[in-house]
């Protein structure tokens, strides 16, 4: 038998009496969904806590160009790693891959409190990062097959629209956690080690509750238990479990209308975060806010984002019968609208101002959500994983990085309307690139009516 890092996707269990299918379903979608849901909140705690000690590390003598450096190694890594190891989490046990994941990602944050030497220099600090974001990764594509195998194309649009919400979760409890590390163990080390405690026990809490497939606890598939048939379902593909080789080349590489979405969501991306990680200062230099100000107004922006995903989901599962291409171009063309009045508004009304800016939040995270759900919908249920790191290896490595670095340089270099105009540019092609899936979804949309057991 060949060696395995991570367990292989759960075996069959023979199928349950047609009596308890009913019951026994809709009790494990509950307990696989609250796992996977606090298993991904936790995976926040050990990505964004490191920021949170950064003041304390410049105390010891790091510039913050140094610091902002070593950070960029997890956002580096987890572009890669989440379209990697995604496609190991296709032929993985989600149950174990998602818990394995976290526990390595709070091991990194834990050693990095607790031993002096993690934090002796930049490139002790970058490696260190490096291996949390390459294990970060293994987060969203396990949620994906669990995703994928528990709920059927017409519903998954409104349970990622729910599940999404445990980024904003996860980031908003980062925050006291570190805080109360910093107060608990009286040092700055706390605010690495203790979220990483934190996080191993959701680690356990998700292990307990996560099932890989229905299949795995003599359940039908979902296909079959919803009655909820895409036009392309062929239950010998979507139940059969691939090679790495066949997800790559014949689901992912070869599948056209994939790499669209991903090209789009590098543009999703660049909108997101070329907005939220420059507010803080276009506010106070352009639009003269206060730091405080600021600070609110940026919070708002994520908060927005809560209400507005949900409602893509909902309406890409109810008004569209499970198409996701129209949610995600009527998303962006407001999110345009929403940056041109952020841009250009002349009065520098702080409430027009604020308004616009959460007025993007509500809008832009729609897509990044309603993107990773096409991805899946555009492959077979076993190859989701990968399909959906691909689509992440474009928005991180790609969007995200120019945001950051792109963006930042036309700025200095030309001023802030340059920038706008480029953030503007591609929210054109975000609608673009997503058109082109358009008539796709029409083909494979089912031919059913309400879904029904």
């Amino acid at each position: 038998m060949a060696f395995r890092l991570f367990p292989a996707p759960a075996a069959h269990k023979p199928l349950l009496p047609a009596d308890k299918v009913k019951a026994i379903y809709s009790k494990e979608r509950i307990k696989v969904f609250i796992g996977i849901f606090i298993g991904y909140a936790a995976y926040y705690f050990v990505r964004k806590n490191f920021s949170f000690a950064v003041p304390e590390l410049q105390k010891l003598g790091y510039s913050k160009g140094e610091l902002g450096l070593a950070a960029s190694a997890l956002s580096i890594a987890y572009g890669f790693s989440k379209f990697i190891m995604g496609n190991v989490s296709d032929r993985s046990n989600a149950r174990y891959f998602l818990t394995i994941g976290l526990v390595l990602s709070s091991f990194t944050m834990i050693f990095m409190g607790l031993i002096p030497f993690a934090t002796s220099s930049i490139a002790v600090m970058f490696i260190i990062l490096f291996i949390n974001g390459w294990v970060q990764g293994m987060g969203w594509p396990p949620c994906g097959r669990v995703v994928a195998h528990w709920y059927s194309v017409r519903e998954r649009g409104t349970t990622m629209s729910i599940w999404n919400l445990a980024h904003n979760i996860g980031g908003f409890f980062v925050g006291p956690l570190t805080v109360l590390g910093f107060e608990l163990f009286a040092g700055w080390q706390g605010m690495l080690y203790f979220p990483g405690m934190v996080a191993i026990v959701f680690a356990l809490v998700a292990f307990w509750l996560v099932r890989d497939t229905p299949q795995s606890v003599g359940l039908p598939p979902i296909e079959e238990y919803n009655n909820d048939y895409p036009k392309s379902y062929d239950a010998k593909t979507q139940e059969k479990e691939f090679s790495a080789k066949e997800i790559f080349f014949k689901y992912v590489f070869n599948n056209r209308l994939l790499w669209f979405i991903a090209v789009a969501n590098a543009f999703v991306y660049l909108v997101r975060n070329g907005i939220i990680n420059w507010a803080p200062t276009f506010l106070q230099e352009a639009k003269g806010f206060t730091k405080s100000e600021a600070a609110w107004a940026s919070g708002g922006y994520e908060l927005a984002a809560i209400p507005g995903t949900l409602l893509c989901g909902l309406m890409s599962d109810k008004l569209f019968k499970g198409r996701r291409a129209p949610v995600t171009i009527i998303y962006m063309v407001f999110t345009f609208i929403a940056v041109l009045i952020y841009w250009l508004n002349p009065g520098n009304s702080h409430v027009v101002q604020n308004a616009s800016l959460w007025a993007i939040g509500f809008f832009i995270y729609g897509p990044v959500m309603l993107i990773g759900v096409q991805a899946i919908d555009l492959v077979p249920k076993k190859a989701a994983g990968t399909a959906a790191g691909l689509t992440g290896l474009f928005g991180y490595f790609i969007g995200d990085l120019l945001a950051n670095a792109a963006l930042g340089h036309l700025v200095d270099q030309y001023g802030w309307d340059t920038s706008f105009i480029t953030i503007l540019v591609a929210c054109v092609f975000a609608i673009f690139f997503t058109s082109f899936t358009w008539n796709r979804e029409k083909k494979n949309l089912s031919n059913l009516t309400p879904l029904s057991h």
